[in-house]
């Protein structure tokens, strides 16, 4: 075994590590020679932190041969979405107007807790600007193409944390969701990721978008990268009011899925189904004997009222920088910024209505079931140069529709983990599986279910390999 044996779970990175088979300045070299090699065509990354990461990789290295405590991502090499604060470096949020902002003075607190595990920081990765949008395609930082199809797009807005960890040059990412940004991105690059209960992880040092939708959460080629990256990040913080104080619980990885009751929702989540997601749709439902049905009420509704509470608080944060540069901006974010800033308050406040009516019956749901079944998207991933597609034989936008299973769960902060389904021939697709709110053990225990039994997995893309 060697460094540039990649790509490698974090998990067994940490394993590798420990044993002396390769050190982590090999590791971090690997990785950044990785970077170098596939970022010029995939555009992941914006900022690489060569030197800073062989720093740590030395320190990391001094530790292990002192016998001195690792920490649990001990050498794993991670990076950020471009909106996570880093010591010393611009939190560009995917903007060109936070290029002239000063550099940020201390880590978010979700980087900090990654790095105290152990894990060393190589980079900070593409994304919509400011978080608005599912497809990754940044008017100032170009786009990013998926490592599966460099013809069609990775998704968004946390596109760069899902094809950084598809195309393998690290094992591990953040990204933020605020309508469907990591779940969106994780299914169209065939790669697990996580939305935990709203409030679960600190969002302390990341630029927000929509404040009462905002989370942040993990990517990873494993269920297990996913849950013990999702265990080091719990715990209250006071630098973030809505991160509560709830005691961090260990994951448990057995995959005994006995006494848990599986449904699959219909309604709104079985309208517009492309054949490949109908068919990996299927494939979970078999495999977790999913033998009932939910439906949760006023979804189309939830949807819409999640577009409404989006634009407005995400065009009252930026009102400021669209009155006074309006020319700065993307242009396709500034029109929705701007379409936002004229929404009616009392429409603001009758969807935050709807929004509590709704959370509580979706929560009804959940005495009789403890896991719900839902495709990830409509479809496998667009052309990067597509702007509408076919949903239920009705030709709709692309960009808004690609949320239109994710929204609905964001809207209540609802747990989600979006596991990755490869048909033979096809585009990967995912599957949400979605638990009452902080019950993401449910989520692990099936998704460990799914990934033992061979349904889910995330194999290195063709393109990727052949280079």
């Amino acid at each position: 075994m060697t460094a540039s044996t990649l790509p490698l779970t974090a998990a067994e990175i940490t394993t590798h590590l420990q044993q002396g088979d390769f050190t982590a300045q090999e590791l971090v070299t690997a990785t950044l020679e990785r970077i170098q090699t596939h970022n010029d065509r995939l555009n992941c990354f914006t900022t690489v932190l060569a030197e800073e990461a062989m720093k740590v990789a030395a320190e990391t290295d001094r530790r292990r041969l002192a016998g001195e405590s690792m920490g649990p991502l001990a050498g794993v090499p991670f990076a950020v979405k471009n909106l996570f604060d880093i010591a010393g470096t611009v939190t560009l949020a995917g903007s060109k107007i936070n290029q002239t902002n000063p550099p940020a003075t201390q880590d978010a607190t979700a980087v900090a807790r990654l790095k105290a595990a152990g894990a060393i920081l190589v980079g900070a990765l593409n994304m919509d600007e400011y978080a608005y949008g599912f497809v990754t395609v940044n008017n100032h930082y170009g786009a990013t193409p998926n490592p599966h199809d460099p013809t069609r797009i990775s998704g968004g807005s946390s596109g760069g944390s899902a094809a950084a960890v598809s195309a393998g040059l690290v094992p591990l990412t953040l990204g933020s969701d605020t309508n469907g940004s990591i779940r969106v991105p994780a299914a169209l690059c065939g790669v697990y990721g996580l939305k935990p209960t709203y409030g679960r992880l600190s969002r302390a040092g990341a630029f927000l978008f929509s404040s009462s939708l905002d989370h942040i959460g993990p990517f990873g080629r494993s269920v297990e990268d996913i849950a013990n990256a999702f265990h080091v990040l719990q715990g209250s913080d006071d630098r973030d009011p809505i991160c509560t104080d709830r005691p961090a619980t260990v994951p448990n990885l057995s995959g005994e899925m006995d006494g848990i009751r599986v449904a699959v929702a219909t309604g709104h989540f079985s309208r517009g189904l492309a054949p490949t997601v109908a068919q990996a749709l299927e494939k979970v439902t078999t495999a977790l004997n999913a033998t009932r049905t939910v439906t949760l009420p006023e979804a189309a509704r939830a949807r819409a009222a999640a577009y409404l509470i989006t634009a407005s608080e995400g065009s009252q944060l930026h009102l400021s920088r669209l009155q006074n540069q309006l020319d700065e901006f993307d242009p396709a974010t500034c029109d929705r910024f701007l379409a936002g800033a004229l929404i009616p308050s009392s429409w603001y406040i009758q969807a935050q209505r709807f929004r509590r009516w709704y959370r509580d019956q979706v929560r009804e749901l959940f005495k009789t079931v403890d896991l719900i079944l839902a495709p990830t998207t409509p479809c496998p991933a667009p052309f990067i140069d597509q702007t509408t597609m076919d949903l239920e034989g009705e030709t709709v936008l692309v960009r808004p529709h690609l949320g239109f299973y994710t929204q609905p769960l964001s809207f209540i902060g609802l747990p989600v983990l979006s596991v990755p389904i490869h048909l033979p021939g096809e585009l990967p697709v995912g599957v949400q599986l979605i638990a009452r709110p902080y019950d993401e053990q449910t989520l692990f225990t099936a998704a460990i279910a799914l990934q033992q039994a061979g349904i889910t997995h995330t194999p290195l893309p063709l393109v990727v390999c052949q280079d």
